[in-house]
């Protein structure tokens, strides 16, 4: 499924004292199947934006279609939508209310119509989708589960409904390196092995340049960049300007380009960063450097 923006603006509280425009005439095409990462300074516009790709705010002017469906028509059906876009909120464990983990994933496949019967298979599968056992957790309290945990089951209550696109917003928040490297190591899996479009709010470079296919670049509501991790990690000038950065092993690159003990300057990955540095000391221990 892919997802169109045209010329998108949204205001809060209009015609109020504390009226503020969020977006600015925002035009963007998310393919099917791709992973796009979205970054910017808080207030950027990010969650916002992505707020409209499953109708949960209405545009203020222009159109947002998702599978060439217009979210901003009379009569659309948004129940419909949201079941094929999912959206993962910042610290979802927040809106963990179950009182078992079984309750908590079964909820949003029941009240969209899955019969009992196959209720339990997707609650099996949506937990497993993110490393989860049903039979060891069914009957356990979703708070007593520790932070990863938690953000996991929350994962898998949306993974459940089996949607086309996978909206993350910061998902990585407050958790221990641990918990952050878990979530993120599911999400790819997810993406490799479901066709799943997904959509990864951050404010971590170095987790954005290791998973993200495209990143768009948000500034005071309207896109500053939009391109491949090379394109956008290429303009570290600009990215500096707008409160942002790129990652550190690709400071450290620049530095040994600097001194000349690198080739490179396009590296924006650890795996990447070894694979240059291990082959310029190679090239050096057999005196061709």
């Amino acid at each position: 499924m892919s997802i169109t923006v045209e010329n998108l603006s949204y205001v809060y509280l209009p015609d109020t004292p504390m009226q503020k425009q969020a977006l600015f005439d925002v035009s963007v095409h998310i393919d099917d199947k791709e992973f796009v990462g979205i970054i910017g300074h808080t207030g950027s516009g990010k969650s916002t934006l992505i707020q409209h790709f499953n109708g949960l705010v209405k545009p203020t002017s222009g159109r947002v279609l998702v599978d060439g469906v217009d979210l901003t028509q009379k009569g659309v059906n948004l129940r419909a939508i949201r079941r094929k876009v999912g959206m993962v909120f910042q610290y979802p464990e927040h809106q963990l209310f179950g009182e078992t983990v079984f309750e908590d994933v079964a909820f949003g496949p029941k009240n969209s119509g899955v019969p009992d019967a196959a209720l339990e298979d997707r609650v099996r599968e949506g937990l497993a989708m993110v490393d989860l056992d049903l039979d060891v957790l069914r009957e356990r309290s979703p708070f007593e589960l520790s932070g990863g945990q938690k953000r996991r089951v929350a994962i898998a209550g949306v993974l459940a409904m089996k949607p086309a696109i996978l909206i993350l917003d910061e998902p990585t928040a407050g958790l221990d390196p641990r918990g952050r490297d878990e979530i993120l190591s599911q999400v790819q899996s997810l993406y490799q092995a479901w066709d799943l479009t997904v959509i990864l709010v951050t404010h971590s470079m170095e987790d954005i340049a290791r998973m993200a296919k495209r990143l768009i670049v948000m500034d005071h509501g309207r896109i500053a960049l939009d391109g491949t991790p090379q394109d956008v990690f290429s303009n570290a000038d600009k990215l500096r300007s707008m409160g942002l950065g790129v990652p550190q092993v690709t400071t450290l690159i620049h530095e040994l380009h600097r001194r000349g003990l690198v080739q490179r300057r396009d590296i924006f990955t650890l795996d990447e960063a070894e694979s240059e540095i291990t082959r310029v000391l190679e090239l050096k221990r057999h005196g061709n450097a």
